[in-house]
């Protein structure tokens, strides 16, 4: 399956990039360094965008919001493009570490549903596009473990699956599971719940195999773990893979989010950057990325490019009714990401 929709994408984006004759970047526009989450683009957009453009691409890949958030407030240069999450487009446009994004540079930034525009933790977005969007939820490999056994986020404390689970190697995600078995929001504030959702999840850790937040499909797919919390991406490769593999929306809730462009103040190639959106946004393009990498994207014009098993897939599009128990992670303030992380430095050391 895996190549016949490599060749697929091949074909289509040869057809989809146009040579323009005459197109010279600037020489210090002819580079745009990209710095993206793992297995979150597919080489051959990559490539296409060059061709047309005559702008190299230089990609680098990072495996949580944390690990790029650290090394962009370290460095400080290095990067015209970063791919972060919802809160912590908040956090590094509060901190300082963006450049405004300049959307009249970008046709296509019109596309956008405006469900995913204008979000509070970029209001007009002044510093952020949006790129993909998403669930954070239960895959289970039922040829491992019984289809029944795991229905909710309470499930994940039975004895069978002690040494058996997967969990993403990110603190608001784990606190998340905490959380909302107690009936609280994903993005609580108050330091007594979180005390709470830290103390439940400390009997929760010796049923951890690994955390993993590259390629956890694999876990799955190998049957190395029975369940994970798991981005719904990567629950849709698996899922083809091996149909085995379910992914649930369970009734206490779960996550969602929005990953989005934005343009680190180290940039050197800013126009670069700008154009590379762009391309990105373009319908066709987008749903090629979307159809490859198994997440939504919030281009509204997508739709018209998916074939129906795609559209149809509540992997991908979840139903009205299990969309209405997500909630999408919010930006924090910087008090509360302190306790966050420092009770995730407590669960992992056990």
């Amino acid at each position: 399956m895996k190549t016949i929709v490599h060749r697929v994408l091949l074909t289509l984006l040869a057809l989809l990039t146009v040579v323009v004759p005459g197109f010279a970047a600037d020489k210090a526009d002819k580079v745009v360094n990209l710095y993206i989450w793992s297995e979150y683009i597919p080489d051959e957009v990559i490539a296409a965008f060059t061709k047309e453009t005559g702008i190299k691409v230089n990609l680098s890949t990072y495996d949580s919001n944390e690990a790029m958030y650290a090394k962009v407030k370290l460095v400080g240069k290095g990067y015209d493009l970063v791919v972060p999450s919802s809160d912590y487009v908040g956090l590094m446009r509060r901190e300082g570490l963006l450049l405004p994004v300049d959307t009249k540079k970008i046709a296509n930034f019109s596309l956008i549903d405006p469900r995913f525009t204008n979000q509070s933790f970029d209001p007009g977005n002044g510093y952020s596009v949006p790129y993909m969007w998403g669930s954070t939820s239960l895959a289970v490999n039922t040829q491992v473990i019984g289809g029944d056994t795991v229905r909710k986020m309470a499930d994940l404390w039975k004895p069978e699956l002690k040494g058996k689970l997967l969990l993403p190697n990110d603190p608001r995600e784990v606190m998340g599971i905490g959380l909302k078995v107690l009936g609280y929001s994903i993005n609580e504030k108050d330091p007594e719940h979180l005390r709470q959702a830290f103390e439940r999840l400390q009997s929760l850790m010796p049923q951890v195999r690994v955390f993993d937040s590259d390629s956890p499909k694999q876990a799955l797919l190998s049957g190395e773990v029975a369940a994970g919390l798991v981005w719904n991406g990567e629950a849709y490769v698996a899922n083809n893979e091996n149909k085995a593999i379910h992914y649930l929306y369970p009734p206490e809730g779960f996550s969602l989010w929005v990953d989005s462009f934005c343009i680190p103040k180290g940039a050197a190639h800013v126009e670069a950057a700008h154009r590379f959106i762009d391309y990105v946004l373009r319908p066709q393009v987008s749903a090629i990325i979307s159809q490859s990498m198994g997440y939504s994207s919030p281009n509204a014009k997508v739709f018209d490019f998916l074939p129906a098993e795609m559209k149809n897939n509540p992997i991908v599009n979840p139903s009205v009714e299990d969309a209405a128990r997500g909630e999408f992670l919010d930006s924090l303030d910087e008090q509360t990401l302190k306790i966050y992380e420092g009770y995730w430095v407590k669960l992992k050391s056990r």
